[in-house]
């Protein structure tokens, strides 16, 4: 069949962006009067697509528009690299996409210049200008990012009737009010909000500290329990129901983690944690006035999948049973086989995997603290996430919606990357990284409800493909290369398509 002649996305739609040249590359400047905007017209003749594209030359969500050809004559010359898409074999269906709404991510925003504010909540939030975010994980109570470790019932001590919670703090009552204002600011009632605890108050833990080696004492398995009930209670009567929360994050910190990480963390191993979801937490939940609330385990590393929930049951037999999702973070990817995602939903069908948290600047040898521009990371998160995609992951939540220029603020020093870096000396501007276009890529286009369908590429270029409940097919696609490529990419409802991409550039394709 006869191919289209080689073609760039090169056209724009929306906003473009403000690009400000760093000697790590270009960021997307948004301040109070202006932000760029992704806008496009989705095809609706079949065979016609959307090409939009960000590069590391500085693409930013450029736009082009194309068909596909169904000649029957041979291309004279033979691409670079070839995609051929086949909707008969699918996968797992996709929920959406995300951000974390941290204590310092809600510090900064309320230091920024409320256009500006606006504008990154429509940045992330908004499914006609920006990114389309679905999800937003939110602490129950303090994480590292925050001015100082907390949680509610500090005090009194001992207390298992948690006595002292009954409103929500300062902390959640600001966090509360800007979460509404981003939801009517981006015209979204479709957040699903996921929470997650990573320390109780003191005085549950056998080490009596944020951090450190701990667990939680025994006798206080039902308080903590409640402790979550009660949270997510007081959050609903505020106004924010939850989709979901975990049985905390990163359960190992306080095991082995505590060696060499110092922020707020509580410890469990996998058969007490199990012990305590089947025998308090779970029953606790799903007997409460919040029961429609799902519950995801271990939201912790890759390298704890799947044993991790086999141990569980060894806790308690029906823990698992009452998990409807298996969180994961990806700090250690690159040392454990995106198989072990598989090889898990395989064992628990029917229960969401769902990446929690994902962040850069986290390890020894890298940088700790934003590199504005910087395109390396954006191919860390752009390979990540289609590896993730590539191997039954179902939801993918990235860490801090918004930084600042320090990576900040965090009370333990563990500075990190975020997609939006916001010039809290000035309030007047925030910097849209290449990893916001990044995410971007696969937000906007793979819609809630997107089957995976299977999707095979050669030659340097990575892809992920999806039918979206539409109808529409999107195609999710990048040049590894570090020179330009033809690529042919071949659906046999329509024929085929060739296309010119340049090098380290992420492109997503939507058609019908």
């Amino acid at each position: 069949m006869a191919l289209l002649a080689l073609q760039t996305a090169v056209g724009a739609s929306g906003l473009p962006c403000a690009a400000r040249r760093y000697s790590g590359g270009s960021v997307c400047v948004c301040n109070v009067t202006y932000c760029d905007t992704l806008e496009f017209v989705e095809p609706s003749v079949d065979g016609s697509y959307v090409l939009v594209s960000s590069s590391s030359a500085g693409l930013r969500f450029a736009v082009g528009e194309g068909s596909f050809s169904n000649a029957t004559s041979k291309p004279s010359i033979r691409a670079d690299a070839s995609i051929t898409i086949n909707l008969q074999r699918k996968f797992q269906t996709v929920e959406g996409f995300g951000g974390a709404f941290t204590g310092a991510v809600s510090y900064n925003l309320a230091k920024l210049r409320a256009p500006l504010r606006d504008s990154l909540y429509r940045a992330y939030y908004s499914k006609t200008v920006g990114i389309g975010y679905r999800f937003m994980r939110v602490p129950i109570g303090g994480c590292d990012f925050d001015l100082e470790p907390w949680a509610y019932n500090e005090l009194p001590v001992n207390d298992g009737a948690l006595s002292n919670f009954s409103t929500l703090d300062d902390r959640d009552l600001v966090k509360v009010s800007q979460i509404q204002q981003l939801i009517e600011v981006a015209d979204n009632r479709d957040i699903r909000i996921i929470g997650a605890a990573w320390s109780p108050p003191r005085w549950m833990k056998t080490n009596n500290d944020w951090t450190g080696a701990s667990r939680l004492k025994p006798e206080y398995y039902q308080a903590w329990a409640d402790y979550h009930v009660r949270y997510l209670e007081l959050m609903k009567a505020a106004g924010l129901g939850f989709w979901a929360i975990s049985t905390g994050n990163e359960p190992l910190n306080g095991v082995i983690g505590f060696l060499f990480i110092h922020f707020m963390s509580l410890g469990w191993t996998a058969q007490e944690q199990g012990r305590w979801v089947g025998q308090f937490l779970g029953p606790t939940l799903k007997n409460s006035a919040v029961a429609e609330v799902k519950l995801f385990g271990c939201d912790d590393q890759r390298y704890t999948f799947p044993w991790w929930f086999g141990l569980m049951d060894q806790g308690d037999a029906n823990a698992t049973n009452y998990l409807d999702g298996l969180a994961v973070h990806w700090y250690w990817d690159g040392v454990a086989p995106a198989a072990l995602l598989d090889q898990t939903a395989q064992r628990y069908p029917g229960k969401l995997i769902f990446n929690t948290e994902a962040s850069l600047g986290d390890k020894p040898l890298q940088q700790h603290h934003p590199i504005l521009g910087s395109w390396d990371r954006a191919e860390s998160y752009i390979l990540y996430i289609l590896q993730d995609l590539q191997h039954s992951v179902n939801g993918w939540i990235d860490w801090n919606l918004v930084l600042d220029e320090r990576g900040g603020p965090n009370y333990a020093k563990n500075y990190v990357e975020s997609a939006v870096i916001a010039n809290t000396t000035s309030k007047d501007e925030a910097y849209k990284q290449p990893i916001f276009y990044a995410l971007g890529h696969f937000s906007r286009f793979i819609l809630p409800g997107s089957v995976r369908v299977e999707a095979r590429s050669t030659n340097n270029v990575e892809v992920v493909a999806f039918e979206r409940q539409d109808k529409r097919t999107v195609v999710v696609f990048y040049n590894k290369a570090t020179s330009p490529l033809s690529v042919q990419l071949e659906d046999s409802r329509y024929g085929s398509v060739r296309l010119r991409i340049p090098a380290k550039s992420i492109h997503s394709l939507l058609y019908t």
